[in-house]
């Protein structure tokens, strides 16, 4: 792999790109104060992407915050896109790929600059996040909404839960031609055992495959958050040149080159700050990227809409000269230190806040104290009190912390829950449902252990309770994991011994962990639950049914998919080799002839050791130009 550097103009052979992450439209959109902010930033985004004149825009998932969007969210991003991504712009690229299977899921597929009853000047391309994830009895997501009214590009989505085929959209412009492939929110542990697995295929255009620039979009966990619980970056296929990697809400935008795999990785990050941790306190930007040939190059464009947010830390125990944790009047003596401090973070926003009439008047502070060592909280309330009308978070100003105490290894086995509530955002933001149900168990004594069902089966139907709303998961899970095991018992006529029916129950159990038959399990004891809903929502269900069994009618015929529309000239002066070069879902060539298959393969002792905890030393520069070997 070479580098060049220098100012290279654009021209008719390079793609530009806007790529973005994590934007979460909708977060605390009933905050009197932050309200507004993600929508804010959003126009600027797409401002931006208008400014630069790019060819279209590249989200890595997450676009919405909650998997049920708000009519608000759902009616101020339809505006924005209509507003920035609709016109009589020339599209000056064109689908090589069958659209028909980029776009698979949706009912009109091929890209939406392509239908004849829409003026797009600049298509968005997006994958799903694990916020906006689909979900429900069609597996729908905000996305599709999106998709169905022509504004998105919804691709990059698996429906398989045992097997992962990542088809590219094929991308040219010019002399330069691009390979997109997409990966959506996948549970980290399911997509890592698919990896192990050899279950994710990528597949490759045959012609000319040194001529590609790879470029994948994907929304997963980058760092380890478990034994499984991240895909690590050596799991990913060595053919590729860039990553956008979505999820992680740290902006690490310059591109950081894998030293194991030879790709690029950029991470974006969010756009909004939804944790008062450190990684969100980083400098928020999007990425301008040229695609020539084989060279990329990715400019950072500051996001200037995005509100401050300044984080400390003190530890009391550091300050041992200015507070003894038995004088009576220590207390007093340490809030008056951390309101000095919350001072200094205030005259700080403000010294950068200058010169930016964008920026939102009122930052976001926060203030983590350590006390351990002795020390007594004051009253948190009463110090918020004093800043609320300068701060956009005055309720949540200074987060007492207190670390772990040394305790016998009796203390250690059991969870201690208070202290669970009291860890810093930045570790509770990094926990999920399933992790702690598996901790639980996993910590709990012999006579509370599970016995039918799985830690991570019972950790997918609490999550589903708590995330999606799904009353009776929990329920249905258990009473189908006993039927299961009840006419398991029959057929294999254990003995009326209550040791060897345990045993029995144990093995049966223990069978079926980190399989497809668990993730399968999850999904029966799901729609058994919408099966229970109330006759309110079985209507609402049902006239929604009604409509998408006329869609399948419709489906159902000779046709297939719905006509595509026939490539004509619209008087808006587009590039003909841009609209009429290909038809609309289908291939020039034919899949058949226009894929090969790569797959992963790895050996067992290549798991091991440090394979998975390999750097990425970030030395790049934006401002060079980098040209991939082969």
């Amino acid at each position: 792999m070479t580098s060049s550097s220098g100012n290279t103009l654009d021209d008719e052979d390079t793609l530009k790109i806007l790529i973005a992450t994590d934007i979460h439209l909708g977060y605390l959109e009933k905050d009197a104060i932050r309200g507004n902010d993600t929508y804010v930033t959003f126009d600027e985004i797409l401002k931006h992407a208008k400014q630069n004149d790019v060819d279209f825009i590249l989200l890595g998932g997450d676009l919405f915050h909650d998997n049920k969007p708000s009519r608000k969210s759902l009616h101020n991003c339809i505006e924005l896109l209509r507003k920035y991504c609709m016109g009589d712009k020339p599209i000056t690229f064109e689908i090589l790929s069958d659209q028909a299977v980029n776009f698979s899921t949706s009912k009109f597929p091929w890209v939406n600059y392509q239908d004849e009853n829409l003026n797009i000047s600049i298509p968005v391309f997006s994958v799903h996040g694990n916020h906006d994830d689909p979900t429900g009895a069609d597996g729908l997501c905000a996305l599709d909404v999106l998709s169905c009214a022509g504004l998105v590009n919804h691709f990059g989505r698996s429906r398989s839960v045992e097997k992962v085929e990542v088809s590219p959209v094929l991308l040219q412009k010019g002399s330069t031609r691009i390979a997109m492939y997409g990966i959506g929110s996948i549970p980290d542990e399911r997509l890592y055992r698919m990896f192990l697995n050899n279950q994710v295929t990528m597949l490759r255009p045959r012609e000319d495959e040194s001529s590609w620039f790879n470029l994948l979009v994907v929304h997963q966990n980058r760092s380890k958050h478990g034994a499984t619980n991240y895909i690590p970056e050596q799991f990913l296929d060595d053919f590729l040149d860039l990553v956008v990697w979505g999820h992680e809400h740290e902006c690490r935008i310059d591109p950081e080159r894998n030293e194991q795999r030879l790709f690029y990785i950029t991470q974006p990050g969010s756009s909004v700050v939804t944790s008062l941790s450190p990684g969100e306190a980083v400098k928020k930007h999007i990425g301008l990227l040229r695609v020539k040939g084989r060279k990329m190059n990715l400019e950072k464009i500051p996001l200037q809409t995005v509100r401050q947010f300044f984080i400390q830390d003190v530890v009391l125990r550091d300050h041992l000269n200015l507070f003894n944790p038995d004088h009576p009047k220590v207390t007093q003596k340490i809030e008056a230190f951390c309101q000095e401090k919350v001072e200094e973070m205030l005259d700080e926003a403000e010294r950068d806040r200058l010169g930016n009439p964008q920026m939102p008047e009122k930052p976001l502070i926060r203030l983590r104290v350590d006390y351990t060592g002795g020390f007594e909280a004051f009253n948190v309330m009463r110090f918020n009190q004093k800043f609320v009308d300068r701060l956009a978070n005055p309720k949540d100003v200074v987060h007492f912390v207190r670390h772990r105490e040394c305790k016998d290894a009796k203390d250690e086995e059991n969870i201690n829950f208070d202290e669970l509530l009291s860890r810093a955002s930045a570790e509770v933001m990094q926990l999920r449902v399933e992790d702690l149900v598996k901790q639980y168990f996993a910590t709990a004594e012999k006579n509370m252990q599970l016995s039918l069902l799985t830690e991570q089966g019972m950790g997918k139907a609490v999550q589903e309770f708590v995330d999606k709303e799904e009353r009776d998961a929990i329920e249905e899970l258990i009473n189908y994991q006993l039927e299961k095991t009840q006419h398991h018992l029959k057929e294999r006529r254990v003995e009326a011994v209550e040791e060897k029916i345990d045993e029995e129950i144990r093995r049966f159990r223990d069978s079926k962990m980190n399989t497809v038959e668990e993730d399968e399990e999850v999904k029966e004891a799901i729609s058994r639950a919408k099966a229970h809903r109330t006759q309110e929502d079985r209507d609402s269900v049902a006239g929604d049914l009604d409509i998408s069994e006329e869609a399948d009618v419709a489906m159902d015929s000779d046709d297939g998919f719905p006509a595509p529309p026939p490539a004509r000239g619209r008087g808006r002066g587009r590039a003909s080799s841009a609209r009429g070069a290909s038809s609309r879902g289908a291939s020039r060539r034919g899949r058949g002839d226009l894929f090969g298959v790569h797959r992963h393969y790895f050996k067992p002792s290549s798991l091991e050791g440090d394979y998975t905890e390999m750097g990425c030393p970030s030395f790049l520069s934006s401002s060079h130009w980098f040209h991939f070997r082969w």
